[in-house]
């Protein structure tokens, strides 16, 4: 016991490995990307808009860390295949060793009788399709090394019905059991996949909540904590998942929702 709590005597240190983070420029993903950065992990930052990745490279490298930025729309099959060939040729030959799929849209919210087809796919495709295609891809390195950590951004609401959030819901439970298949899939292989279940937080996606006074004191009076998250309290969280300290985890969802799901 004593040799493997010395072995394990810095487990969240990230040193020498390498993570790649979707929609990362900005809300929990540029606070998991400056996270894991902290922690001494390489960083590729990859969302659509080029302007917020380069900001959040600027802010990784001013800090003494290493940051890539790859610009892509990763419904795109072409620039998912991009992806995985620039991120697996940086740095080191090793390839990936942490992909926190994070990127994620709820633009629709409205009853499910009044969604259209278009709507409905579109949502999927960023949601779940996306993760899917790069854990596969990036998954079979891992598995080839037997290592790596793969974390998906799911939330209460994989867990919890939210009204006129139909398909959001639905991508969001569906990437949870993708979390636990994959999690129980590969464990023997050495890779662990485990998830991460965001309460409200303040970003850019709950923007117009916070306008919305009527509901967002509705939402803050239903959240044990009483407050809306930061997402750096969202990316601490990863980056514990990500580390050794997790060694002993795969297959999970940990929920970070300030005691919501406990109610």
């Amino acid at each position: 016991m004593l040799e493997s709590a010395l072995q394990l005597q810095h487990p969240f240190n990230l040193q020498d490995r390498t993570a790649l983070v979707t929609g990362a420029g900005r809300g929990i993903g540029r606070a998991t990307a400056l996270a894991l950065a902290q922690a001494g992990a390489r960083v590729i930052v990859v969302s659509r808009t080029r302007s917020q990745l380069d900001e959040v490279v600027d802010a990784i490298t001013t800090a003494g860390g290493q940051a890539i930025a790859i610009d892509a729309d990763l419904t795109i099959a072409d620039s998912m295949e991009a992806v995985v060939s620039q991120a697996e040729g940086l740095w080191s030959a090793a390839g990936i060793d942490i992909l926190v799929n994070n990127a994620a849209i709820s633009p629709y919210v409205k009853g499910a009788e009044d969604m259209t087809t278009q709507e409905w796919r579109h949502l999927l495709d960023v949601n779940l399709d996306g993760p899917f295609e790069l854990t596969r891809r990036l998954g079979k390195a891992m598995l080839n090394r037997g290592k790596g950590v793969v974390i998906n951004v799911t939330s209460l609401a994989g867990a919890r019905a939210i009204p006129k959030l139909s398909a959001y819901t639905s991508s969001k439970s569906a990437l949870t059991g993708l979390t636990r298949a994959l999690g129980v899939e590969w464990a023997e292989r050495g890779v662990r996949v485990n998830a991460v279940a965001p309460g409200y937080t303040a970003t850019e996606m709950t923007a117009e909540l916070h306008k919305r006074e009527q509901l967002r004191t509705a939402i803050e009076e239903r959240t044990p904590i009483g407050r809306f998250a930061a997402p750096e309290e969202i990316a601490w969280p990863i980056v514990f998942l990500a580390s050794d300290a997790a060694s002993y985890i795969t297959g999970t969802t940990l929920f970070v929702d300030g005691g919501w799901t406990a109610l």
